[in-house]
């Protein structure tokens, strides 16, 4: 029979890897009768646990939320992604988690055996961050949003244009993407009657939210709006090109925040300038024709004018 110590710990495991659990399923994983398994989750509710216990034939035990976080138990893989996304927030794009995130790291490399130190030092040391390219959100803002998400209660906010003239919105929130460099809502705009997307670090909640609504339906998939948004928005110079590479390629050549991809191979992309725009297509080592605009198959017929000379 295991220890009291140990078999706490394994009850709490178990009762942390799916929703219900029956007493004699519990039982029969810990060995035990049921009237232990009864005595030990009595245990675990002296020490702070809230668990849920239903009666019956069909009965069990729920873990419930408590007041105090219990012990994390994972196994190897969960604990090595845990701290890979706890290196890579550290670095990221979220303004004030990033000495929570390391302390939250140092605590857990600590746990770990040897052998997942090994694994996850050898990522942090063969790793950089890049994210720090685009502007930081605010953390308290981003949970404030996703809560409003999660609620299905609508936000307002003071909103900075790119332009930097300011306004205040009210919107049904409906999802949060990241594209890499930087943070996005897709939203309904109240006073627009329509579907916008929104710079979260230009974003300033105000308290309360507003009223619950019922979510409506999005026109896509929220990535793929806010993309086709973003580029149409942010870009000085939009544009769409063929590109003739089998889709496989293009997925793996294409980073999230090249734009939207569409099953035909054509690329919604845009730069703030044709030369970078040009120098992105080139970059790419597959052939292409651009659509739109015409502005930048003149400046791809100057520069292949410009290399033929060279």
């Amino acid at each position: 029979m295991l220890e009291t110590s140990v078999r706490l710990l394994r009850l709490l495991s178990l009762l942390q890897s799916r929703p219900a659990w029956g007493g004699p399923e519990l039982a029969d994983r810990l060995g035990v009768t049921g009237r232990t398994v009864r005595n030990d989750v009595e245990r675990l509710r002296i020490l702070g646990y809230e668990i849920r216990a239903t009666p019956g034939v069909a009965g069990g035990y729920r873990l419930g939320a408590g007041a105090a976080l219990p012990p994390l138990l994972l196994d190897d893989e969960e604990a090595v992604a845990v701290a890979v996304s706890l290196h890579a927030a550290a670095g990221g794009t979220v303004t004030g988690i990033e000495e929570t995130s390391l302390r939250a790291l140092t605590k857990l490399q600590r746990m770990l055996p040897s052998r997942l130190r090994h694994r996850i030092d050898a990522v942090g040391m063969a790793t950089v961050s890049v994210t720090r390219r685009g502007p930081t959100v605010d953390a308290d803002v981003l949970t404030h949003i996703a809560a409003a998400v999660r609620d299905r209660e609508r936000l307002r906010f003071d909103y900075r244009l790119r332009d930097g003239t300011p306004g205040v919105r009210e919107v049904e929130p409906h999802r949060l993407v990241h594209t890499g460099r930087r943070w996005y809502l897709l939203a309904w705009d109240v006073a627009r009657a329509d579907w916008r997307t929104f710079r979260v670090d230009r974003v300033r909640p105000r308290v309360p939210n507003g009223p619950r609504f019922v979510p409506r339906e999005p026109p896509a998939d929220a990535a793929t709006h806010v993309m086709r948004g973003v580029g149409s928005a942010s870009y000085r110079h939009p544009a769409r090109v063929r590109l003739h590479a089998p889709m496989e390629r293009l997925a793996e050549l294409l980073p999230p925040a090249a734009g939207v991809l569409t099953d035909d191979g054509v690329l919604e992309t845009g730069g703030d300038s044709l030369g970078d725009l040009a120098a992105f297509l080139g970059s790419l080592g597959v052939d292409f024709t651009v659509l739109d605009p015409p502005e930048l198959r003149e400046h791809l017929h100057r520069l292949a004018e410009r290399y033929a000379r060279a």
